[in-house]
């Protein structure tokens, strides 16, 4: 997956707003849930990489 953080956070509201509707089936539901968790695991791992990069210019 070689979107941007901010296209990942932009997929990931989608993701959020198709699960709240009413009209999911539970097997799109669940594709979308392991989709959206994907794409949460690769922001979390885009942040601590960044968070790395910010405390090495710091010290």
């Amino acid at each position: 997956m070689n979107l941007s953080f901010e296209e990942q956070l932009k997929k990931l509201e989608e993701l959020v707003k198709e699960l709240e509707s009413k009209d999911i089936t539970l097997d799109d539901a669940i594709k979308k849930y392991k989709e959206g968790i994907e794409l949460s695991k690769s922001c979390y791992e885009k942040i601590k990489e960044a968070e790395s990069l910010v405390i090495q210019e710091i010290k």
